[in-house]
């Protein structure tokens, strides 16, 4: 079987092709990084026209990519949730309108799903079940996985998401956007113990999280200090250190609590170098294994869509042409497959 997979959640407009035997056939992205930079931050008027124009170039330069032509094709999946309702209405109406011109089933998929599945597309996939850390700009959340639709939400971030605390502290110490790749850049040139920040919701049980209260810790940090850049440098370095630690300590509490031994790590901030090396630490001390997508799959893209779609369609499972966007989408509430 091969299956279309299309991707405008948010800022990337993802095309990808893939075959059930052959693998990743094609794989296009666009992000909008430029398009938004002047702003600090995704316009979602502007990410809706700018899919607009990309989406149907990329989809042709991946079917001819792929050496595929729409006969060949057995489905069209996109991303019908959560996200920016306008961008997720472009992806959804070219997918199902081409669906309908192909005369094959649309397939709506998931994007955290689809980031959960991610590593699937590695040569060393995870076995199921596992326990999932979903860290992005828009979602931290902890999920147990048992199977494909099958995820019990064990904790997730009550105000702001991971990336987003990145992004906000880089925005206040004067990086560009997206300042959570540039912050993770300047914290390398910083120097351990001259900053303290807090790991927050750890000192009780549980496994949420939230990070609203050390994006204000460092706003008052960075407003006292003397700006120099090796002090920016140090509070970069003892941030991204307190959000690092935060999510080990709540992964290890998740991993006891579900008696697992295998941890996938997806999102954008699983790109983050010392995440993966404490996360890599992390699993070694408790004889376990950890997963990442590669650096390629860790932002939103279309192929981790079609990877998500192609399991679902395997199943039976299709959408119906009149379906619509789901801007809000618990991820518990999938079906399984």
């Amino acid at each position: 079987m091969r299956i279309l997979g299309i991707e405008t959640s948010c800022d990337e407009t993802g095309i990808a092709i893939y075959d059930d035997k052959q693998g990743l056939l094609s794989h296009e992205l666009y992000s909008q990084v430029k398009l938004h930079a002047d702003y600090g931050g995704v316009v979602p008027e502007l990410a809706s026209r700018d899919h607009v124009r990309k989406i149907i170039p990329l989809i042709e330069k991946a079917m001819a990519d792929a050496n595929t032509t729409p006969d060949e094709l057995d489905g069209v999946a996109f991303t019908q949730g959560p996200g920016l309702v306008g961008a997720l209405l472009v992806g959804s109406s070219v997918g199902r309108s081409l669906a309908y011109a192909w005369k094959v089933p649309a397939v709506g998929v998931h994007h955290m799903e689809g980031h959960l599945l991610a590593p699937m597309l590695e040569a060393e996939a995870p076995e199921m079940p596992f326990v999932a850390l979903l860290v992005s700009g828009g979602h931290s959340m902890l999920v147990k996985v048992e199977g494909i639709g099958q995820y019990e939400v064990l904790g997730e971030s009550i105000d702001d998401a991971a990336g987003e605390a990145f992004d906000k502290t880089a925005k206040l110490l004067g990086l560009d956007y997206p300042g959570g790749p540039l912050l993770a850049k300047l914290a390398e040139k910083g120097e351990a113990g001259h900053y303290k920040f807090p790991r927050p919701m750890t000192d009780r049980p549980g496994l949420d999280f939230s990070f609203s209260g050390l994006k204000t810790f460092a706003a008052n940090t960075i407003r006292d200090c003397d700006g120099s850049e090796q002090t920016h440098a140090n509070i970069a370095y003892a941030f991204q250190e307190a959000v690092i630690d935060t999510l080990i300590i709540k992964c290890k509490r998740a991993l006891k609590q579900t008696g697992m031994k295998r941890l996938v790590i997806a999102g954008g901030v699983s790109a983050n170098t010392m995440l993966r090396a404490q996360m890599k630490s992390l699993m070694t001390s408790m004889q376990g294994q950890v997963f990442y997508p590669s650096l390629a799959y860790c932002t939103d893209n279309g192929a981790m869509i079609a990877y998500a779609g192609m399991q679902r369609l395997k199943a039976g499972e299709t959408l119906a042409l009149s379906a619509k966007a789901k801007p809000r989408w618990p991820l518990d509430t999938l079906t399984a497959v």
